[in-house]
């Protein structure tokens, strides 16, 4: 039970969980992740990830829009830690603490995890090449899930994928969606290959138009950082390469809004 009759009180910002609680925050403890607000929260909860602290701020459990988050919190062997307002700013990611703090065990999924990821409706794998806005990996992390990709490849030296900028960013969809993390690209492509999916990467020039290709095939979707791109290496080793026509000199899109325009492209056609 969220034993809240009788909570934990803490005021000190040096006390030993809070510490830990930044630590996690930092991306210091790679096997926790750090989940802020109530409503990353109500997703943690519905997404049955393995809860291991919670920090209330005093009083914020008694608010009417809180409580059936309380509620459901309450069905599970934790105990409530009640927090200062003081504790509360030196926890937060944010400028505006929201009154709940969650610490979780990482969610963590492997190649072997996703050897069945493709579906009838899931076709479009991503995979996302140095990546290291974390605000930009969540979003494609979410606009992956809203478009029925079966899985986010994130690649060495990209973003951590439940960072909490990215997790405020892809608004709980980093929690049912499958992620592996820190890929080696070879790996993936491979991966790719044993799928029997064609190997597709997003570039800025050359390619084919993205409406042009049958999107009922599936596919890998490959993307750089919107700095680089994807390398010359990585290039030479897909088996085709898109692009999104753009009109009145523009260069380019944000990656975010690239993924989505071409995943629900994809999406339209299946």
């Amino acid at each position: 039970m969220l034993r809240m009759d009788q909570p934990q009180k803490i005021n000190s910002r040096d006390n030993a969980r809070i510490k830990n609680a930044r630590a996690v925050r930092d991306g210091r403890e790679a096997a926790q992740i750090f989940i802020e607000g109530w409503r990353l929260s109500e997703e943690a909860v519905s997404s049955n990830l393995a809860i291991t602290e919670v920090f209330l701020v005093e009083g914020s459990e008694h608010h009417e829009r809180h409580k059936s988050l309380v509620e459901r919190l309450s069905t599970r062997n934790l105990d409530a830690i009640e927090i200062s307002e003081p504790v509360s700013r030196s926890l937060s990611d944010t400028r505006s603490p929201q009154g709940i703090f969650i610490i979780a065990e990482r969610p963590g999924a492997g190649l072997g995890a996703v050897e069945n990821a493709f579906g009838e409706s899931s076709r479009i794998a991503i995979l996302l090449d140095r990546v290291n806005n974390p605000s930009n990996l969540g979003a494609i992390v979410r606009t992956a899930e809203a478009a029925g990709a079966a899985c986010v490849f994130v690649s060495q030296g990209s973003a951590d994928a439940f960072s909490p900028k990215a997790l405020r960013a892809s608004m709980g969809s980093a929690f049912r969606l499958p992620i592996v993390e820190d890929c080696d690209l070879s790996d993936v492509i491979r991966w790719a290959a044993e799928q029997k999916a064609v190997t597709t990467g997003a570039t800025v020039n050359g390619g084919t138009p993205y409406i042009d290709i049958d999107w009922s095939l599936k596919r890998l979707l490959m993307f750089g950082s919107e700095a680089n791109g994807i390398g010359d290496d990585e290039l030479g080793k897909l088996d085709e390469l898109i692009r999104i026509p753009m009109i009145h000199g523009v260069e380019s899109l944000n990656l975010a809004v690239a993924c989505g325009v071409i995943l629900f492209e994809a999406k339209r056609q299946s």
